[in-house]
């Protein structure tokens, strides 16, 4: 198959185009920066080098194409990221349209169901309802819960206070290693274009976790990796917490939709529907192992 992979050589494409690759598929890797050219390039994939904001060159990338992965990368200088997923999403639909491609692979987010209350979430709502409008595709939308990586946004506060201070975690985090994404991911590409039925309107929902506990829980486990076994999870209040991103220099907007996200997380509202169809099989990338590279970052810093 000819698949185009976008995120450059992010935490999931990366491992992605490697398997991809090695099951002797051709892969062309989208990345906005030349520099990402010859490391694309040894891993047996093709660059394509250009920006996910340009729809010519998103069509020349797309074209001859079986299969796309699609996710939106970050864009922290974005000052509207709702508006930024739903006008990445739309040049996205445009390419397909514009192209033939008969399978879509989007990375989307648990509570991505739901039309308000989940912070940035609300964008890849957006997206989903974009790209299920294309006639002619089959749709998979993959939804990962809270990814591992997002606890090394604490690693700071633990060297000076001690402390993880959060808004959430009273109750159990389901969270996700971008390996078993990425795993998820080239299982849906390649067993869905075997078997392609255009479904204009719906799409196929897969949800990936790798392992589940709660704050404290987390930070026992950081704790021990990292020397401090005495580590503990604060539960701060909303206001608090936003507070503590914008005197961290985030942009007030981006403070409140962060805000809201984690305050449905510790509500439940989040993860409602992924509740009701919880994969039978969690990935095999468990916190522990997560903790192991969280030390050696922790470390360097």
């Amino acid at each position: 198959m000819k698949i185009t992979v976008t995120g450059s050589l992010g935490n999931i494409s990366q491992p992605l185009t490697k398997t991809l690759v090695q099951q002797g598929h051709q892969v062309t890797v989208i990345s906005s920066k030349q520099d990402k050219q010859k490391d694309i390039e040894a891993l047996g994939a093709t660059a394509a080098i250009g920006s996910v904001e340009d729809v010519r060159f998103l069509t020349a990338a797309f074209t001859g194409a079986d299969a796309v992965y699609l996710m939106n990368p970050p864009n922290f200088a974005e000052p509207d990221p709702i508006a930024y997923y739903r006008r990445v999403a739309g040049n996205y639909a445009l390419a397909i349209r514009q192209t033939g491609v008969r399978r879509v692979v989007y990375l989307s987010s648990y509570g991505a169901d739901l039309d308000k209350g989940t912070g940035i979430i609300l964008g890849s709502h957006h997206a989903e309802n974009i790209l299920k409008d294309i006639p002619g595709i089959t749709l998979t939308l993959v939804r990962p819960t809270y990814f591992y990586y997002n606890l090394y946004v604490f690693l700071q506060k633990i060297k000076t206070d001690g402390v993880i201070r959060a808004n959430y975690g009273e109750d159990k985090v389901v969270m996700v290693s971008p390996k078993d994404i990425a795993a998820a991911v080239a299982e849906e590409i390649v067993s869905a274009a075997e078997k392609f039925v255009p479904q204009h309107g719906k799409s196929n929902v897969r949800y990936v976790a790798s392992d589940e506990a709660t704050g404290q829980e987390i930070a026992s486990i950081l704790g021990a990796a990292i020397g401090k076994p005495d580590l503990k999870w604060e539960v701060v209040s909303d206001e608090q917490m936003h507070k503590n991103y914008v005197a961290n220099g985030l942009p007030k907007n981006t403070a409140d939709h962060l805000v809201e996200l984690f305050e449905s997380l510790r509500t439940g509202k989040l993860a409602e529907d992924f509740n009701l169809h919880r994969p039978a099989v969690f990935g095999s990338e468990k916190l522990t192992g997560f903790a192991k590279e969280f030390a050696r970052v922790y470390q360097q810093n």
